[in-house]
Formats: structure tokens, sequence, C-alpha cells
């Protein structure tokens, strides 16, 4: 059994997204919104086409929690600081936003570390796994994505590209 070329790609692109968000103090606001905004639809294609190399009962699919709550809550801290009050944004698609005769603030942080627990436990338990694990990885993801964190992938590239927007336009703004 080989893994296809996108679980690969999918696979890389998780590292890569996990690789940022780790490294979020080592960048700027503008720097690490570009790369939110160029990683998160490409992650969230890719998922959209993972298909398992061998057929799999999603119930034997699973993906064991490796981040614990104090790594993603320094995460989702380190974004929100580096955001500041930009990480707020108004949601429309939130579940309660129905029942509401007031908006929604979310937090981009937030979504962001929600997106790196999945992520980052899926490329932990897929690191030198056998193609069986990595397989039955892969249909967890991917059920998670469709159950889960694609509206949140979706939700968050709105806000994110704003900000990425917003900053051209500011700092011409500061100029004149």
């Amino acid at each position: 059994m080989d893994l296809s070329p996108n679980s690969l790609a999918f696979i890389a692109l998780c590292n890569e997204f996990c690789f940022a968000v780790e490294n979020v103090g080592d960048t700027t606001p503008a720097d690490f919104v570009a790369n939110m905004v160029r990683l998160l639809p490409r992650i969230y294609i890719s998922a959209s086409d993972l298909k398992p190399a061998m057929p799999l009962d999603e119930e034997e699919a699973y993906i064991e929690s490796f981040l614990d709550e104090d790594y993603y809550e320094s995460v989702r801290r380190q974004i929100e600081l580096l955001l500041g009050p930009d990480d707020v944004y108004l949601e429309v698609f939130e579940e309660d936003m129905k029942y509401s005769d007031t908006p929604i603030g979310m937090s981009i942080a937030e979504g962001i570390a929600d997106i790196f627990q999945v992520l980052y436990n899926f490329i932990v338990m897929v690191k030198d796994a056998p193609e069986e694990a990595v397989n039955s990885a892969l249909v967890a993801v991917r059920d998670d994505f469709d159950s889960y964190w694609s509206q949140r992938v979706c939700n968050l590239m709105r806000p994110l590209n704003h900000l990425r927007s917003s900053v051209g336009r500011d700092d011409e703004d500061e100029d004149e």
C-alpha cells in the first residue's frame, strides 16, 4: 500500500502549518496572517480530497491526543498577543447566531489553535508510523474535517483575508 500524492501533500501541509503556528513568536502579524491565508485554503482543498489508501471502518479510525491543554493555551495566547485587538471578529456562521439579536465575537487565535490541535495530533501520530496507522489517521482526520474543522477553516479565512488586505492599506495611510 502506498500513500497517494494528495495524502503526502496533506501531511506536508499539516507539518508546515504546525511549524508556522508553533513559531508564531518569531514572526510579525502581517507575515503570520499572510502565511495563514496561504496555508489554510491549501489544507482545506487537500483535506477535502483525502481518500484512504485502503477501506477502513470509520469507527476503527482515530487520532490519539498528544497536545496537552497547557501547550494549546500557550499557542492560542501567543497568536492572540500577536494579533492584539485584531484577534476578535464577528461571526455569522455560529450555531447560536440564529437565536441572538447581537453579533457573536469569535477569536482568530482560538480558531487557529483548534485547527492546530487536530493537525498537531495527526502529525505526531503519523510520524514514523506504519502505513496502516497513517491510513487510519487519514480516515480519522478526514472525518474530523467533515464534521468540525472544515467550517472552522472557512470561518477564519474571512477575517484573515480582511487583516491581510487591511495591513497594506494601513501602511499606505501612515505614509500619506
